[in-house]
């Protein structure tokens, strides 16, 4: 997690520019030890995505059961 020192504030990764500058003071911002040891260019989808996702298939699946019935 990015952290400036002379802010003393915690950033979200995609507020910081390229650079890795703080974007109130200009600064380079300390990225962490987690976000050094990630080689990886992936960037995961969150859990709580497919939760989403499995509501709405589930939501639109039961409407189209109900719009089939009302058809008989």
């Amino acid at each position: 997690m990015p952290w400036c020192s002379s802010c003393d504030k915690f950033f979200n990764p995609a507020s910081v520019d390229e650079l890795g500058s703080c974007p109130s003071c200009g600064r380079i911002v300390d990225i962490g030890e987690l976000a050094m040891e990630d080689t990886s260019n992936e960037v995961k989808v969150p859990w709580h995505f497919w939760v989403g996702v499995v509501a709405v298939v589930v939501y639109l699946g039961w409407r189209l059961i109900q719009g089939v019935w009302l058809l008989f």
